[in-house]
């Protein structure tokens, strides 16, 4: 069992995902590869305060990189789109952007 800030490592500010929080109650978090939608429903649950209604997850592929004619690769990584319960006050994390 992994601790709750090993679960969530991050949350993701981007334009989509503001908007996903002020329309759908949804806020989107960059999580460990390997952790379950119990796990990150757990995780957001102690850490912010609140109940969750849904979790949906989405794996990423990591991008190719090149310099010059040496490539690479970065880490295929997690996302997870945590819905919250209605009545539930929205967490700010991102009031200064």
């Amino acid at each position: 069992m992994r601790s709750r800030y090993e679960v969530i490592k991050r949350p993701l500010i981007t334009e989509k995902g503001l908007a996903a929080k002020e329309t759908l109650r949804t806020l989107v978090f960059e999580v460990n590869p390997h952790a379950s939608k119990v796990e990150i429903r757990e995780a957001v649950q102690a850490i912010f305060k609140v109940k969750v209604a849904d979790v949906r997850t989405s794996i990423l592929h990591g991008k190719e990189r090149r310099r010059g004619r040496l490539v690479g690769r970065r880490p295929d990584w997690k996302k997870a789109y945590v819905t919250l319960a209605a009545g539930e006050k929205m967490p700010e994390y991102a009031e200064n952007v």
